[in-house]
């Protein structure tokens, strides 16, 4: 397959499992696919899991999935699927809202702790994205111990754009992706909302005492950047330690933004987007004082989840950043040089399914999420 610049560039501790009651892996055959760099196989790992959203493998190499409707299961190395582990907090299941992201802490192997976020429901109908701390028991078949650290402010009726991707900075902060709710979106600009912005917190909810914003009357001490849409993806480059996030763009204008302190990235003011009505939004593509994109998508391909790859099992694509898509149900494959993006590579668009999560395996392998009511783990590893 070739390299599609259909992108615009800028300059700008052992665990003891339960018996699985449902092996539900997938015996189908594997697609293969010739790649830029040779051919790829994919296969099912596992299926029959409910609009799967987020993926955190285990030391072991099990994988615990969060499912959106408010489940989370373990699939076993080989793709056992758990019944849903118990102790998952109440969540608002409804349109892009339910459970979404999940992260183990820098010291699960000692504490076993993690985090999920989620679409809580609030009062008078409302909901907002929240994160919470937890225990996995010591079978892997429960919560406990689910604390909120975090919940977004304020709360809308609204069922779209929760945001909610978790990233562990270098220093072991945590990074929130927050959505702007999609009928609120001039919030985005406003410091004193979490709507449309990135934060950083400690793992126990308290605030950085470095954070960009401490001390301003005007503005949530949680927020690290401002003037996101809808951000789905987030990972730490590897090479810099720094924050990388992907949002949304309405029709048009997805874009990849390094993610910096107290940073504005611009929506709704500036966007390489329009309304999904053809109408403009905001002032233009650029206005001092807001970041413009080190990429952008248009046509849109509704990128959610992303992964640096370090691995040795694609050599060729050490350093690559790799992003699902879900409009364009396909793989996304970056190329880039240091901070530069350079080329960009469409893979998997056969599989015509939508791609909702990326994560690296243990053994060097790309694990996918299919956004479905019967989605599937997907890996992908070199042929032979």
């Amino acid at each position: 397959m070739s390299i599609g610049f259909c992108g615009r560039l800028s300059t700008a501790a052992a665990l003891i499992f339960l018996p699985a009651l449902d092996a539900r892996s997938q015996n189908a055959e594997p697609l293969r696919e010739k790649t830029r760099h040779g051919e790829i196989v994919l296969e099912t790992v596992a299926s029959g899991l409910e609009h799967p959203w987020g993926l955190a493998f285990l030391p072991d190499g099990a994988m615990l999935v969060t499912e959106r409707p408010g489940d989370i299961r373990l699939v076993s190395p080989e793709g056992a699927v758990s019944p849903p582990l118990a102790g998952t907090p109440d969540v608002a299941d409804r349109g892009q809202g339910g459970l979404l992201d999940i992260a183990l802490d820098p010291d699960f192997t000692t504490n076993r702790t993690l985090y999920i976020t989620y679409g809580e429901p609030r009062a008078a109908g409302g909901a907002g994205t929240a994160v919470a701390r937890a225990r996995l028991s010591d079978d892997a078949a429960a919560l406990a111990d689910v604390t909120v650290i975090f919940r977004q402010e304020p709360a809308h009726t609204g069922a779209n754009h929760y945001g909610s991707r978790l990233a562990f900075a270098p220093d072991g902060t945590l990074f929130v992706t927050l959505g702007d709710r999609y009928d609120l979106r001039d919030s985005a600009q406003d410091l004193s909302t979490h709507l449309g912005k990135v934060v950083r917190i400690r793992t126990d909810g308290s605030v950085p005492d470095d954070n960009p914003f401490i001390g301003r009357q005007d503005a949530r001490p949680e927020i690290w950047s401002y003037g996101h849409r809808n951000p789905q993806s987030a990972a730490i480059n590897p090479d810099t330690g720094e924050l990388w996030t992907i949002e949304h763009g309405a029709r048009g204008g997805d874009e990849i933004n390094i993610t910096r302190k107290g940073l504005n990235y611009g929506w709704p003011v500036i966007t390489y987007g329009v309304d999904y009505s053809g109408a403009k939004i905001g002032e233009g593509t650029a206005k001092e004082g807001m970041e413009q994109p080190l990429y952008y998508w248009d046509p849109s391909i509704a990128p959610s989840g992303m992964a640096f790859y370090t691995g040795e099992a694609f050599p060729q694509w050490r350093g690559n950043l790799f992003i699902g898509a879900l409009a364009g149900r396909m793989l996304v494959r970056i190329e880039r040089k240091g901070d530069r993006i350079v080329g960009e590579e469409r893979m998997l668009r056969d599989l015509g399914e939508r791609i909702r999560d990326v994560r690296q395996g243990p053994d060097g392998f790309l694990y996918l999420l299919t956004d479905a009511p019967d989605g599937r783990v997907l890996r992908v590893r070199p042929a032979g």
